[in-house]
């Protein structure tokens, strides 16, 4: 392939000052108050730039992402959605031995039963090249003692809008665990003062190995009210999650009619 000189040159540049920047952040201690004020003030600068990039290339890399997504939707797919922290940088980017019922972000909790809370819930950024979802989110728990770990995202009023029994849910999930794992996804419906729970298992998981899954909620198996729909929401729960870390790379539900014979 051939080098582009202009390119090189343009990448040479940015490698030079990421090392001047590294030396200076190694010796800042050393550096006196005259140079430190001029090198803050640099840093401010160029921290606003970087800042603006990133925001500009999540921002692209989403709306790329999107045009794809479109491509393996099972036809008359009438909605689709993924959540904000898979979608979008959140802050603050993740929770540390959180209480049960912790909001990760709008519409996102954790819930458990573990004394000690010894759960780390953290945002990262996706990179493998089949993984459609710009972030993801890891998990770890430590010496979890509690029975139940489970993470709680709120689907939006949109999908409500002409949901009916005829509907299936699809759930479409990225998951890799350092140990064997199992998890469960429950989608729960409220209607008027009822609430339909389907729980499906997903496939297992094997240690280390990136896991992508299609799970189908068919809602002609409840008995929901088409006509007080108030609320849905979608519960991963992960069994025995001691001494484990479990990466979510891919969470996205999208809604299509069932075939009719």
């Amino acid at each position: 392939m051939a080098i582009r000189p202009r390119k090189w040159l343009e990448r040479k540049a940015r490698e030079q000052v990421l090392r001047q920047w590294t030396a200076l952040a190694n010796g800042v201690e050393a550096l006196g108050p005259a140079s430190l004020r001029h090198l803050r003030s640099e840093a401010l600068d160029l921290r606003g730039n970087l800042n603006r990039f990133l925001t500009g290339a999540d921002r692209h890399a989403v709306r790329s992402r999107a045009a794809l997504d479109a491509l393996h939707l099972p036809g008359g797919t009438d909605w689709r959605w993924r959540p904000a922290f898979m979608a979008g940088r959140i802050s603050p980017r993740g929770l540390v031995a959180p209480e049960s019922g912790g909001l990760l972000c709008d519409g996102a909790a954790v819930w458990h039963d573990c004394p000690e809370r010894a759960l780390i819930l953290e945002q990262i950024v996706t990179s493998g090249a089949t993984e459609l979802s710009p972030f993801g989110i890891r998990l770890e728990g430590f010496g979890f003692s509690g029975s139940f770990l489970s993470l709680s995202v709120d689907l939006p009023a949109s999908v409500l809008q002409g949901l009916t029994r005829s509907h299936i849910l699809r759930l479409e999930t990225g998951i890799s665990a350092e140990r064997a794992a199992c998890v469960y996804a429950r989608l729960n419906i409220g209607h008027g003062p009822n609430i339909d729970e389907i729980t499906l298992q997903l496939p297992g998981f094997e240690p280390g190995v990136y896991s992508q899954q299609v799970t189908e909620f068919d809602l002609a198996y409840t008995q929901l009210n088409e006509k007080r729909l108030e609320k849905i929401w979608l519960d991963l729960i992960f069994e025995a999650p001691r001494m484990n870390a479990v990466e979510i790379r891919e969470l996205f539900v999208s809604r299509h009619l069932r075939a009719e014979f």
